[in-house]
């Protein structure tokens, strides 16, 4: 497995960030397969249920997101170590970040299943209504296996920082088969398991009900499913790491917290967990705003989302390929190849995303109606969504990838800085005023995050134009210094 890696440091480097970034678009398609068979065998039980859905993830992403931005520092610091041919740094940074990163995510694991139930009140669902108590069931479950499934968060980021993105590419497909195999019978049991009746095997469905009487968890076992799949690959993940087979070859006193090193984990990556989290926190927000339209919209948006997902997979692919290539090269004090791979990037990302506008545009009300059938309302709104944000999708592209510049180059805060702009002054100020003031329902939300998406563009690119991002290389050396000390 240690020859995974692709160098892109040296020689050509159109094909080695092409070769980088691939698996990981791979592995965010299948990142969204988790997301899209939840909601393709949740909205097989009801509009109620996939309502639940939208109103639980922004929460889940939200607590998820704080403890994960720290995942980015473990990213830079193994690209930039790496680069700077420092391998017994690498090692040392990496058990710094996964015991780091699980007592943050411990905490918030916590913290989380607690305050579930106010928080689903705060982002609109009614108490008491039945998307409310899916949505509390749900959103309580994920935060229980919140740790479990950083493990291979944690995982995935450092391998992403060494030059090794196929490896957890294929973890990645062994969790998500693992899933959508789990999925239909958690959610639906035996009684009516569509997915057996599809399959011609009635008679095993009548005979695993009469055995079990198991008629499924419903929202729950989207949950169960999506926890348990990602502990699965989380236990390989480590073991991996330990053995040193991966590249990466950890020991548990790399894993004793010392106080310089957290010091260096939080300086990177507080400011990308402030951006991931604000995100959350604004996806959140825009939820509660578009449920004031009504639950119809609520699940039109949840679909919309998902399928945006789908879309910027480039975008996000590059942008965190772009990531490593820009680390490992500063890392090597090669500042113009670190900038050429942004250029790069930039191009495959506007020629792909372009394409992909077209066709949600053409074929927004046939997409949408794929994932919710026999709710006309909820096509109808999700379908206008594609239609408006549609065209702009390749303005978030070369966002995104402008924003892996800004971390790879250990510019975390500058990232942030731009994420927050972006929502919280290009996109929710103008969603609030079209929906509320001009009166223009879930429309007048649409609106605003298609001009949020040229804005934030536009904005990111002139300062990434200035040069300066460049220059916050971390540190070589770090000087250990045990946390009980």
């Amino acid at each position: 497995m240690s020859n995974r890696e692709v160098n892109v440091t040296d020689g050509a480097l159109l094909k080695p960030l092409v070769v980088l970034s691939l698996p990981i678009v791979l592995s965010q398609m299948l990142q969204v397969g988790y997301n899209l068979a939840d909601t393709f065998w949740v909205g097989r039980v009801g509009q109620e249920a996939v309502s639940a859905l939208s109103y639980s993830w922004p929460l889940v992403f939200l607590m998820i997101s704080v403890a994960g931005g720290f995942t980015v520092a473990g990213t830079v610091l193994v690209a930039q170590y790496k680069g700077a041919g420092k391998s017994e740094l690498v090692d040392y940074a990496a058990g710094q970040t996964i015991a780091f990163v699980v007592v943050v995510a411990a905490f918030f694991s916590i913290v989380g299943f607690a305050l579930t139930p106010w928080l689903v009140d705060l982002v609109g669902a009614r108490p008491g209504s039945t998307e409310y108590l899916l949505a509390v069931e749900y959103t309580r479950t994920i935060f229980l296996g919140v740790v479990f499934m950083f493990g291979f968060f944690i995982f995935q980021a450092l391998l992403r920082g060494w030059g090794d993105t196929r490896t957890p590419l294929y973890l990645m497909a062994f969790g998500v088969a693992l899933n959508v195999l789990l999925d239909p019978f958690l959610i639906l049991g035996f009684e009516e398991n569509v997915l057996l009746a599809w399959l011609g095997l009635e008679g095993l469905q009548a005979w695993l009900y009469g055995v079990t009487g198991f008629t499924g968890f419903g929202v729950q076992g989207a949950a169960i499913a999506t926890v348990f799949s990602r502990g699965v690959g989380a236990i390989f993940g480590m073991a991996w790491l330990f053995s040193g087979r991966v590249g990466i070859h950890l020991s548990l006193s790399d894993l004793i917290l010392e106080r310089e090193m957290v010091r260096r984990i939080i300086r990177l990556g507080a400011p990308s967990s402030v951006e991931q989290s604000t995100r959350a926190l604004g996806v959140t927000v825009l939820t509660a705003l578009v449920a004031l339209a009504g639950d119809d919209a609520v699940a039109a948006l949840g679909i919309g989302n998902r399928l945006n997902s789908l879309v910027f997979l480039p975008a996000l692919g590059l942008a965190r390929g772009t990531e490593t290539v820009v680390g490992q090269n500063l890392g090597n004090e090669q500042v113009d190849r670190a900038k050429q791979a942004v250029g790069y990037s930039s191009g495959i990302v506007v020629g792909v995303l372009a394409l992909l506008s077209v066709l949600a545009y053409v074929f927004a009300e046939p997409i949408t109606a794929a994932f919710i059938p026999g709710e006309p309302d909820v096509i109808a709104i999700g379908a206008d969504y594609l239609r408006i944000i549609g065209p702009t999708f390749l303005f978030i592209g070369v966002f995104q990838v402008v924003q892996g510049a800004f971390r790879g180059s250990g510019s975390t805060r500058l990232a942030m800085l731009f994420a927050i702009l972006s929502l919280w002054v290009f996109r929710l100020p103008p969603a609030y005023a079209l929906l509320v003031w001009a009166g223009m329902g879930a429309t007048g939300v649409w609106y605003a995050i298609a001009l949020s998406n040229v804005l934030s563009m536009v904005a990111a690119s002139l300062y990434f134009l200035r040069g300066t991002w460049t220059e916050n290389v971390v540190e070589s050396e770090p000087t250990p210094e045990p946390l009980d000390d």
